[in-house]
């Protein structure tokens, strides 16, 4: 959270605001604040006769307390629960609206919690398939789009001259081959 202004400071822009006939622009310009608080400062002032800052900030109770709490608790002893599903069902049941990291919270809190059982492992060499197919069946060529695999499909295979035929490698220009010795 950011801090306050001064009170001198505000006294400073009501002040030239009130008493010297500056518009809340030029003070505001002239002490280096933004336009909207010299506006907010004056009419604080001309409402309460303070420029002294409100409160910021503050404590807010927690949404799941008392008769909300009680149900909470009770219906994760009752069954098994995800935290998107009690945020559900604190607003059908009870009509409380609460988001989920508050409902986590409180089961943190409270040490409530609700781990699934691990699933115990497959066998990675064991039948995968419902029974029925032949295993080693191909699937239909025609059910895979042909996009899929463009990147997998041998391209041109480049084709090179030999020094001979009179190209020079890199390029691209003819000329005639040179004999050994440097002579053409």
């Amino acid at each position: 959270m950011t801090k306050p202004y001064s009170i001198d400071l505000r006294e400073r822009v009501v002040f030239a605001v009130e008493y010297d006939g500056m518009s809340r622009h030029q003070a505001a310009a002239q002490f280096g604040v933004a336009v909207s608080s010299a506006i907010r400062w004056v009419a604080r002032f001309r409402k309460t006769g303070s420029v002294v800052p409100a409160k910021i900030g503050g404590y807010k109770p927690k949404t799941l307390r008392g008769g909300h709490a009680e149900w909470l608790m009770a219906r994760c002893q009752e069954k098994d629960f995800t935290i998107s599903q009690l945020v559900v069902e604190l607003q059908t049941v009870r009509g409380l609206k609460a988001d989920r990291h508050s409902v986590w919270a409180f089961l943190h809190a409270h040490g409530l919690s609700y781990k699934k059982k691990p699933q115990p492992h497959r066998s990675k060499t064991g039948r995968t398939s419902k029974g029925g197919g032949s295993s080693g069946v191909s699937i239909r060529a025609g059910s895979m789009p042909n996009a899929w695999f463009s990147l997998m499909k041998p391209g041109l295979r480049p084709t090179w001259r030999r020094f001979g035929d009179g190209v020079c490698a890199g390029s691209g220009s003819r000329e005639k081959p040179r004999l050994p010795g440097g002579k053409r």
